[in-house]
């Protein structure tokens, strides 16, 4: 799923056969007396939406049997938990879902960063009670708001370095310590009462490429899927997870389909037992909108073997989004659906297995008792996730200037996060430096900034074969003792100078990060 709540930081491809030529006249809409296909079809669409209010489509939706709706940050700035009680007054069934997993990926804390510590900081401190903890006090926060379902954890295992799109979002690199705490979140999330989402099924971790702008390819024997990849999934449904999210990878050894769209792959899910609800990734990422589109996707989907419709995020074209981008797009998968159920490419049977579980999913969240507080201590959290590499000279307690060589923010993270740069600095000067295009002269000014005056950098990814390396080297070579803090995977290659991983674009992990500066 798209996984940020972030503001856009990019213009993605549009796919112009999702933009109508002309207004949808009505004679284009379903015809009256396809009042129960339509019905039929809302069962099992999730889908976003514009604003901080029940729009007049979406109040109709509802009202005719939508399955609930997912929020992105733009949707939290005004009384959440109000609009969460008009969408359930609306339509008591309906399943609210949230990504929100702590650490660089929040919905909760978009403007200023998530308190909570992410996958990869309590992978690196492994202890299960405190990935419990975090689980719970992410459901008790979501239930705060009035949603039903946490879009987490993340069971990927990130074997690929390279990944753009999960990196610290997993527990890590090891599948059994992903396995585990994969069963300690989902635990966490649903001993308060809220249904978990393990994601992205079969595992988006050993792919270098982002399903929101491409069809990553899963290189890999069945044989090796299965031994490094499955078994966090597998895990989660031992833990008894409510539902599982899919991802938009290819796997070449079941088939050219995307996993989303592919019977046999889905099929596997219930082959290891699990009954619970199959949620596709978000349907507008372009790994499914620009091969066979919206209405194709949703159908190809449900036929597969998905039970919900997760339709995406409206504000992610951008600067291209359509005014009525939310209704557009809830409007093409609506339609795709009612037109294979009434023409019979998609069976009936398969549709109403799919909103039975459903229903049997918004069943088990109605019932659910408000979570009591749980003691997490977060901030120690962070810190024993900290890694120090070389001498680290403590930093004075006042404003520094930090060099900021991240990779631009994505659909999928966060990592340029503005808030990190801001807890480092304390007061300080930002300095943002593009690694990737940056020359020689740009690398000389910041080397000659960092002079001036008590100064970090700050970077997400680097190894030897990251553009940040190089800038990075070439601002130490001017100043040897500059301390490099690293908000990405940590460095699988030596590292010369003082490192501090961090393992979070967050602000919780920003400000481990500046007690490790102090000396704290």
């Amino acid at each position: 799923m798209p996984a940020t709540g972030i503001r856009n930081t990019g213009q993605r491809r549009v796919d112009l056969r999702r933009i109508p030529a002309e207004p949808r006249r009505e004679e284009d809409r379903p015809m009256t007396g396809d009042d129960e296909l339509i019905r039929l079809a809302n069962s099992v669409l999730w889908p976003g939406f514009l604003g901080t209010s029940v729009s007049p489509w979406l109040a109709d939706a509802l009202e005719h049997g939508l399955a609930g709706v997912v929020y992105f940050g733009q949707n939290l700035h005004g009384d959440t938990a109000a609009l969460s009680a008009e969408i359930h007054r609306l339509s008591p069934t309906a399943l609210i879902g949230i990504d929100e997993e702590g650490g660089s990926v929040t919905r909760l804390e978009t403007e200023t960063g998530s308190t909570l510590p992410g996958a990869a900081q309590l992978g690196a401190v492994d202890d299960l009670e405190a990935t419990r903890a975090t689980g719970y006090e992410i459901a008790r926060r979501v239930d705060a708001i009035g949603a039903d379902l946490v879009i987490a954890p993340v069971a990927d295992v990130n074997t690929d370095p390279r990944n753009p799109v999960i990196g610290v979002r997993a527990f890590g690199s090891d599948t059994e310590l992903v396995s585990r705490h994969v069963q300690a979140a989902v635990r966490g999330i649903q001993d308060a009462g809220l249904a978990a989402c393990a994601k992205h099924y079969p595992g988006h971790g050993d792919t270098h490429l982002d399903s929101h702008h491409d069809l990553p390819r899963l290189t890999l024997t069945s044989d090796e899927i299965a031994a490094v990849h499955l078994p966090p999934f597998h895990a989660a449904i031992a833990a008894g997870v409510h539902s599982i999210m899919t991802a938009h990878i290819c796997a070449p050894s079941w088939g050219e389909a995307p996993a989303t769209l592919n019977p046999k792959v889905l099929g596997g899910l219930r082959a290891a037992g699990f009954d619970g609800v199959i949620i596709t990734d978000a349907l507008d990422m372009a790994a499914i909108r620009e091969t066979v589109g919206l209405g194709g996707g949703a159908v190809q989907a449900l036929t597969a073997g998905a039970d919900l419709l997760c339709i995406g995020n409206p504000t992610n074209p951008g600067a291209a989004m359509l005014p009525n981008q939310d209704e557009d797009d809830y409007r093409s998968v609506r339609d795709a659906v009612v037109e294979a159920l009434r023409d019979g490419s998609l069976p009936r049977e398969r549709v109403e297995e799919a909103a039975a579980r459903v229903r049997r999913l918004s069943a088990a969240v109605r019932s659910r008792r408000t979570p009591d507080a749980v003691s997490l201590d977060a901030a120690t959290i962070a810190d024993r996730a900290v890694t120090v590499h070389g001498d680290l000279p403590a930093l004075r307690d006042e404003p520094t200037t930090v060099i900021d060589v991240r990779r631009a923010s994505t659909l999928a993270v966060d990592s340029a996060a503005s808030h990190v740069a801001v807890a480092l600095a304390a007061g300080g000067e930002i300095v943002r430096l593009d690694a990737a295009t940056a020359a020689e002269a740009d690398i000389v000014r910041a080397a000659e900034r960092a002079r001036q005056g008590q100064a970090v950098l700050l970077a997400d990814r680097v190894d030897d074969d990251s553009p940040q390396r190089a800038v990075l080297d070439g601002i130490r070579s001017a100043q040897p003792d500059i301390i490099t803090v690293n908000v990405g995977l940590p460095a699988t290659t030596p590292h010369p100078g003082a490192l501090i991983e961090v393992r979070a674009a967050s602000l919780l992990a920003a400000q481990a990060a500046r007690r490790a500066l102090l000396g704290a």
